[in-house]
């Protein structure tokens, strides 16, 4: 503004200047120097200076003509109000807001500035949800063809395995009714499981009470059922019976012969040189298959030592247990009638389930003074807005597949064959630390689901036959199988019963929500509180749900044809020793889960109680009967592009293009897998 100013006077004066030059120049000029003439103009008289001397003229400032009006700050009160003390109560309402040190906005309007001579409570931030969801799926086609001869044997066709597995799979299906709950992370997804559960386990439970024994049997061909809405805690169940101990599963294990793991060497010096001439034997290990699901869910959720609940609480526990399988074995009459053929072994199936119940023991203090305890006098309060979730879902999968066909025979030294000894594990371990407080309070309800679903399906129908000229001599091993289910609930915190909610329980509800920094009276004196200085409180507005589900499928198909040729070197071979093994599989589940409900004694309940546990234990065993086909002797398309001797430019010829990016038959045909040994 003031550069404007001056500019404007310099232009101005600079005019006037330059014309009083031009008419002195003029005048130097024309006159050259010499005044006026005689005859000149007269020039009037000049007016003398007097002290009366004024001048009317108003001195202003530069004004190039931009408006401006400065904006004023308004405060607004809501509603109308008398006209006559707007102004003293604005002044009113400045001073105390100055006195109170509150920064006022440049613009906007203060209305939702409120005054209060109480503080407000102070709240945190609280923990969030942890969800985790883990799938695990091995499959494996280990499907082999072995031929020890110089004859001809036709392949096989093992595509009759899988169709009875997924027979077996359909008819597992009535011992795990749990099996097909579905992934969800929503409170409405969990409530509806709670729901079906708590349905289910109240069916049986009237089923149970009408005394029907047609009516609770889940299977009329069940080797063994057992259903009950009423386990033991810290009772073991195996196969429907109660049992004090549980078996330890290295005392089942059967021998892998070929495939066992080779054990490590001791740390003597002693020389391991072997002296003794190689033998003339034949060992054949067609089985030998170990396929194991090892599921761990160990989950603290919110470490408090009391807790309020001002909904409804319901837990459910929920295992279920299904094993079926078919080992039906054919023997040669002649290798069965040997001296040197070993008493065959059964397959040991086991379901075992236990559900226990504890109380978590807290490091003992120094005892408190009876006389003159200590209580807490003040609090520190974390809010989580909304629903508070704790999903472990847990699947795992196993399919095998080793159906191996061989015709092998002796060749007067020591031959070791393995086809089988596949090792397939799926492993999943989940530890879950929460936030430690002395109080957690629940606004909503609290869903607490454990539920544990295995299921095992083995089909280990054999073939063992002999061919004329063979010699009798051969250890045989078809079976020593082992299907091994083993499931463990065990909840901590929530063995006492629930008690009433106390009024100072939902005064302190109010006081958080209120903002209130006072601490409820009756909070403070609580028994289990005894001996704090202070409380640490966790509030959470909504619902909690604290859900853990795993479940397990294992599946192996070893079906094994084995036929023991003559020897062409018998002369060479008089005291050969044959053992063939095909069976000596391990099928095993194993889960756990412990649930940390509460580190303390005491759960304060408003609303009602839903507590429901279910077991259900069953088992099958199949003798199927059905005999192994010739496999269709037209090659593969693979091979005939291989062995084509044709001109690949003919008139005949064509491009060919195969896409297999959308071949999903893998799980309803039979594997196909040309990369198998194969020895002619």
């Amino acid at each position: 503004m003031h550069i404007e100013k001056i500019s404007e006077i310099i232009a101005h004066f600079i005019g006037l200047f330059e014309m009083t030059t031009e008419e002195m120049r003029a005048r130097t000029k024309y006159a050259e120097g010499t005044g006026p003439g005689e005859d000149g103009p007269a020039l009037p008289d000049q007016d003398a200076f007097t002290a009366a001397f004024s001048s009317n003229l108003q001195l202003k400032d530069y004004d190039p003509g931009i408006i401006y009006k400065s904006g004023s700050y308004e405060i607004e009160f809501g509603p109308a109000r008398h006209l006559g003390r707007v102004f003293e109560e604005s002044l009113e309402k400045l001073a105390a807001i100055a006195a109170k040190d509150i920064p006022l906005p440049h613009f906007g309007s203060p209305t939702d500035i409120v005054l209060s001579d109480e503080p407000e409570l102070n709240v945190f931030a609280g923990p969030g949800s942890a969800i985790s969801h883990v799938l695990q799926v091995n499959v494996l086609y280990d499907d082999d063809y072995l031929d020890m001869t110089d004859g001809i044997h036709a392949a096989r066709d093992t595509s009759f395995v899988i169709e009875r597995l997924a027979e077996f799979s359909t008819k597992a299906e009535i011992f795990t009714p749990f099996s097909d709950l579905h992934r969800t992370d929503t409170y409405d997804g969990a409530l509806k499981i709670a729901q079906d559960l708590e349905n289910y386990i109240q069916n049986a439970e009237n089923t149970e009470d009408s005394g029907d024994p047609e009516a609770t049997s889940l299977s009329a061909d069940a080797t063994h059922e057992f259903i009950t809405t009423a386990p033991h805690n810290d009772t073991v169940y195996i196969n429907g019976k109660e049992e004090s101990d549980i078996p330890v599963l290295d005392d089942f294990l059967p021998d892998r012969g070929l495939a066992k793991l080779p054990e490590e060497p001791d740390d003597s010096s002693s020389s391991v040189e072997q002296t003794d001439p190689s033998g003339n034997s034949l060992d054949v290990t067609a089985g030998a298959n170990v396929v194991v699901n090892v599921a761990s869910v160990i989950n603290t959720g919110v470490i408090a030592s009391v807790t309020a609940v001002m909904g409804n609480y319901h837990q459910v526990d929920a295992v279920s247990q299904s094993f079926v399988y078919s080992d039906h074995d054919e023997i040669a009459s002649a290798l069965r009638s040997s001296g040197y053929s070993a008493e065959e072994a059964g397959t040991v199936a086991k379901n075992i389930a236990v559900f226990q119940q504890s109380t978590f023991e807290a490091s003992s203090h120094a005892a408190t003074d009876a006389a003159d305890p200590t209580f807490p006098t003040s609090w520190r309060v974390s809010v989580i807005d909304g629903d508070v979730s704790f999903v472990q879902w847990v699947e795992q999968y196993h399919f095998v597949s080793d159906n191996d066909t061989m015709t092998v025979t002796t060749s007067g030294s020591e031959t070791t064959v393995l086809t089988g000894g596949n090792t397939s594990i799926n492993l999943s371990s989940f530890f879950g630390m929460g936030m430690q407080y002395d109080l957690v309070i629940i606004g909503g309800n609290v869903l607490d689901i454990n539920s544990i679903t295995q299921i095992s399906l083995l089909y280990d129908n054999d073939w063992v036959r002999a061919e004329d000229g063979a010699g009798p001599g051969a250890d045989i091993e078809t079976g020593n199988n082992l299907i091994w289910n083993f499931a463990s609930i065990h909840n901590v915190g929530t063995g006492s019963p629930f008690e009433a909610m106390p009024d100072y329980m939902v005064e302190a509800q109010k006081a958080i929500e209120d903002r209130d920094p006072n601490m409820p009276e009756g909070l403070s004196f609580d028994a289990n509180f005894q001996g704090y200085a202070g409380l640490n409180v966790l509030y959470i507005t909504g619902n909690l749900y604290d859900m853990t589900i795993i479940k397990q499928v294992s599946i192996l198909g070893d079906s094994d044809d084995v036929t023991l040729a003559a020897s062409t070197l018998l002369e060479n071979n008089p005291d050969a020793t044959v053992t063939i093994d095909t069976g000596s599989n391990a099928v095993i589940n194993i889960a756990e889960i412990v649930d940390y409900d509460s580190f303390g004694e005491t759960t304060y309940l408003a609303g009602q109680l839903y507590s429901d546990a279910i077991l259900i234990q069953g088992g099958l065993v199949e003798h199927d009967t059905t005999q192994p086909q010739p496999a269709d002797n037209r090659l593969a398309n693979e091979v005939i592009a291989f062995l084509n001797d044709d001109d690949p430019t003919g008139g005949n010829s064509a491009d060919g293009v195969i896409n297999a990016g959308n071949d999903l038959s893998w799980s309803s045909s039979h594997p196909a897998d040309i990369m198998q040994a194969m020895v002619a």
